[in-house]
This record gives structure tokens, sequence and C-alpha cells, in this order.
């Protein structure tokens, strides 16, 4: 989970961040993510174009805002599980409490049909969640008292990271989580 910053400073900023974000979705969902200029998201949320560069890397980062914090939070999943509780375990209880919450937004939908229809869009998701499959993996195999580079976990890291894909669009994002996790631990079986 994010924390909220506890400076005036950083509540700032934070505000300044979100109110940049909202501006570039609603523009983006109105007008379509290709008709939209970075100059026109500035202006809406009042900042200027220098401004909205401190907070974001580009265009599709606008579009994915809550990014930043997800390696921290899937490497503090793993890491700060419960006593007893497996990894992928404790990667399924991540991904139903992060995930769920995004996919029953009142603009999910929307997002995803904005998504879907952008290439730059898919492409961007794609990368932004598989660039995490290091530091996962790393995290996996340390908790595992497996070498870094260990295939199973790089493995697991990265057929972790691929369930956003896998599941947005679908009518029920939770079933789809807990078939892909069903999967992880038990393996796959032949549909029936």
């Amino acid at each position: 989970m994010t924390q909220t910053p506890v400076g005036r400073r950083e509540r700032k900023k934070a505000a300044t961040r979100q109110a940049i974000a909202d501006a570039a979705l609603r523009l983006f969902l109105e007008h379509g993510y290709d008709r939209v200029s970075l100059r026109e998201i500035a202006d809406a949320a009042d900042v200027s174009t220098t401004t909205l560069f401190k907070h974001f890397s580009g265009k599709e980062a606008l579009v994915f805002d809550q990014e930043r914090d997800n390696e921290a939070q899937l490497i503090a999943a793993v890491r700060g599980r419960a006593g007893g509780q497996d990894i992928v375990g404790a990667l399924r209880e991540h991904f139903l409490g992060a995930y769920l919450p995004i996919a029953r937004h009142p603009q999910a939908a929307e997002f995803v049909a904005l998504v879907d229809a952008t290439p730059a869009l898919r492409s961007y998701a794609e990368r932004m969640w598989t660039r995490h499959t290091d530091s996962l993996s790393a995290a996996i195999a340390e908790e595992c008292g497996a070498d870094r580079d260990d295939l199973r976990c790089v493995a697991l890291a990265r057929f972790v990271l691929e369930i956003p894909a896998l599941v947005r669009g679908r009518p029920d994002p939770r079933a789809a989580i807990e078939a892909i996790f069903d999967i992880l631990a038990r393996g796959w079986a032949r549909p029936s």
C-alpha cells in the first residue's frame, strides 16, 4: 500500500502528482490517448510541462500512475509474509488485495478499453510489469535459499508478473487470479 506522505511538502507533491494523473486519464478517456498532448495535460492540471516531467517519465507513465510502488510491494509480499505462509500464497494474497480494488474501480472498463485500443499502452503495460522480474525472482530465491538465477524462481516471478495482462478485461478478475494461482500452486491440469 502507498503510505500517506507525512510532511507538508511531500503531501503537496503527492497532490500535484495525483492532479496530473487525474487530468491525464480524464483527457485520454474523453479524447483518446493519441489525441491528447502533454501540454494539454499540464494545462488541465494547472502545472507546467516541466512539473509534469518531474512527476512522470512520459505519456505512457501518466496512464499507469500507480506503477511506482509495484516492485517494492511485490518484494514486501514475499519477504514480509506471515510465518508458515508459502511464497505463492503470499503473492496470491497480495494480488487479490492490490489488483481487485483497481479492477472494481468505476472507470475500470473504460481504462481497459483505452489500453486495449492503444498499442503503445498495451506494450508499456506489459513492459511495466515484466521489468520487475529480476528483483522479484531474486527475492523469491533469497527466501528459498536458492541461487539468484535459479530458473524456478525466475519462472515463478515471470508468471506472477503476467497476471495483470492475463486478468485485464476478464468478467470476474477474482476468479481469474485464483485460477492462475491455483495453477502456480498445484501445477497445470488439462481442462475437463
